[in-house]
C-alpha cells in the first residue's frame, strides 16, 4: 500500500508555463499557511516560478515541483524541491552568475531562486537531470 503524501505537501508536474504559475501559487498558499510575511512568500513564490520556468525551458518540461513544510526544534520553513531529466547543467557557478541564459532569456532564474532563498543546493548530472532544492527559514 502506497504512502499518502502529507496535505502540506505539494508536487507540480512542469510541462508549461501554466504548471510554473501553478506551482508559484502552491508554494505561495503553503507559506501563508505557515504563518511566513507577505515578503517572504513572495520570495518563495519568485524562486518557484523561477526553478518551474527552467524545468520548462532548459528540461522541456520533463520534471516537477515539489513544496513541503520543514520543521526543526526551533524553527519552522518551507523546502521547494525542482527535479527535472533535462540536460543538466555544465556549469553551476556561471548559471548562477545570470545575464548568460542558454535558452536566450536573461538568465537571471537560478541566480534569483538563490538570492531570495536562505538555502540552495544543486545536484545535476550532464545527460541526466538536475535536483535543486531550496529552503526558506520563517524568520
Amino acid at each position: 500500500m502506497p504512502l499518502a503524501l502529507s496535505p502540506n505537501v505539494r508536487e507540480i508536474e512542469v510541462s508549461s508555463d501554466i504548471h510554473a504559475l501553478m506551482a508559484a501559487e502552491q508554494a505561495k498558499d503553503l507559506a501563508k499557511n505557515l504563518g511566513f510575511s507577505e515578503v517572504d512568500r513572495t520570495k518563495i513564490a519568485i524562486a518557484t516560478s523561477e526553478l518551474a520556468r527552467n524545468i520548462v525551458v532548459h528540461a522541456e518540461g520533463k520534471g516537477r515541483i515539489i513544496i513541503k513544510p520543514v520543521t526543526e526544534p526551533n524553527r519552522v520553513g518551507i523546502i521547494v524541491i525542482a527535479e527535472d531529466k533535462g540536460p543538466g547543467i555544465e556549469d553551476i557557478e556561471k548559471a548562477l552568475q545570470g545575464g548568460r541564459s542558454a535558452a536566450g532569456g536573461l538568465g537571471e532564474g537560478l541566480g534569483a531562486a538563490k538570492r531570495v532563498m536562505d538555502e540552495f543546493k544543486i545536484e545535476t548530472k550532464v545527460g541526466e537531470g538536475t535536483t535543486i532544492t531550496a529552503k526558506k527559514w520563517k524568520h
